[in-house]
């Protein structure tokens, strides 16, 4: 058959529709998953073109798979949250949805909080249990879309629900359908794809999602769920890994619209970014997310790094306010979450440096070794970390920064006074110190050697 597609504008020849295939026997793909070894990477050398859509977006999952994976928040916390998160997307809506859990009156009572606050985006939407008493209460919430679990390996189909695939599917289906007479945008969770049978089993029951998405005029939403971390972005890999080749496949087989289409990704093999982002260029709108990546075992896709990857893919901000990064990093840590140091964009020591020769750079231009104005994008200047290997220059840098010395007032590594604070420092690490100097005792050591350069320069601070 020859139809037109809107998404290529141009006739295209499609003879294969998606059918279930009703297998009596679960397929788990044990040559690449034996369990007992790494999973492997196949390839079969099939090229994908890349089609990014017009629109890309970021949504959250901060407050429902992000709380799973740490403590819970208070209902003060998600509202403090979800007022970071509008003020990092800006009024454009770059952060489009944010996803919440109904199921206790402390769920509830942030909703009503966040709704309160009258924000168009990100828009409130909920995830639920497959219930009518679950379906009533979104509708009462006036929330327009929640997210529906859909399992769609065979790992989930015969192992946790010992269902058929056709049971599973007229049970997704029939749920679908009691969103719909709801009147509620389903988002259908394709949980565990990167394990499942995406001509058997996906494509067929996303093909059918499609079909009642026309037939009620409700945009039926399919998030994609790398719930494993099996995604893998490179070309020419093999389904079900292939991150091309489930959202191009989804797209192609399926004709789900790109703004139907989520990606949502987990970090236990440390690709979490690069599919997300992957995604987005082979056709996905959204990318789903949650803040410094919390969420279940290694944690979802860190929001501020793909918000970070927009800006870079799109060649502007798009009204994103990155300096809320930080401010969203040190909400975090008076929560008692532990950012680690090296964490990108968040870290306290993201933009630290501890090598002399790079310290030596940053104090002649903070271009030679800072990734960008952290300054000016994040609020955040690049420092030095005064230890063993810093020397006079690290030293003269940190005094600079530490001070906040303009232009004309900075100390040069030459500086007498330097050389001095590096010898109470040798002092230090030759006695078998081993940890950084604090910023307290670096002050102490100036205001020993030269308290008249501490007086002159700390009154300008």
């Amino acid at each position: 058959m020859i139809k037109y597609s809107k998404q290529k504008n141009v006739l295209i020849e499609s003879n294969w529709k998606p059918n279930l295939q009703d297998v009596g026997t679960p397929n788990f793909f044990r040559e690449l998953y034996s369990y007992d070894t790494i999973p492997k990477v196949a390839f079969n050398f099939r090229q994908t073109p890349m089609e990014i859509p017009e629109n890309i977006w970021i949504t959250d999952t901060t407050f429902r798979d992000g709380q799973q994976g740490t403590k819970p928040f208070t209902a003060q916390q998600i509202i403090d949250l979800y007022k970071l998160m509008h003020k990092l997307g800006g009024k454009k809506g770059i952060i489009r949805q944010s996803e919440f859990f109904l199921y206790s009156e402390k769920d509830r009572e942030a909703v009503r909080g966040c709704m309160e606050l009258g924000f168009d985006f990100p828009e409130i939407t909920s995830w639920i249990r497959a219930s009518e008493k679950d379906f009533e209460l979104v509708k009462e919430m006036g929330i327009k879309e929640t997210g529906i679990l859909v399992s769609c390996s065979d790992y989930h189909i015969f192992k946790k629900m010992n269902l058929t695939r056709k049971q599973a599917a007229d049970k997704y289906l029939n749920v679908v359908k009691m969103a719909l007479d709801k009147g509620v945008v389903p988002r259908c969770h394709f949980e565990d794809i990167t394990r499942a049978d995406f001509y058997g089993f996906v494509a067929p029951l996303a093909y059918e999602l499609m079909q009642l998405s026309k037939e009620s005029g409700i945009p039926i939403k399919i998030r994609a769920c790398d719930t494993m971390g099996y995604g893998i972005s490179y070309p020419g890999v093999t389904l079900p890994r292939s991150v091309p080749g489930i959202i191009s496949g989804l797209r192609y087989y399926a004709e789900v619209p790109s703004e139907q289409l989520e990606w949502h990704g987990h970090n236990d093999f440390y690709k979490v970014v690069t599919n997300a982002a992957t995604a987005w260029l082979y056709g996905c709108s959204s990318v789903n997310c949650s803040l410094m990546g919390i969420g279940e075992r290694t944690g979802n896709c860190p929001l501020e790094a793909m918000a970070i990857e927009y800006a870079s893919l799109k060649g502007t901000h798009a009204g994103m306010n990155f300096q809320v990064i930080t401010d969203i990093a040190h909400y975090f840590e008076s929560m008692g979450i532990h950012i680690p140091e090296r964490t990108p964009f968040v870290g306290k020591d993201f933009n630290v440096t501890r090598a002399g020769i790079h310290a030596d750079g940053l104090l002649k231009d903070p271009e030679i070794y800072n990734i960008c104005d952290t300054e000016k994008i994040f609020g955040r200047a690049p420092r030095v970390a005064v230890d063993a290997h810093s020397g006079m220059a690290g030293i003269a840098y940190w005094i600079n920064a530490y001070f906040n010395l303009t232009k004309s007032d900075k100390i040069d590594k030459k500086n007498p006074t330097i050389e001095k604070i590096k010898a109470l420092v040798d002092k230090e690490y030759e006695r078998g110190r081993t940890a950084s100097m604090s910023d307290g005792e670096l002050v102490l050591m100036l205001q020993e050697v030269d308290p008249d350069l501490y007086n002159k320069i700390s009154s300008k601070a």
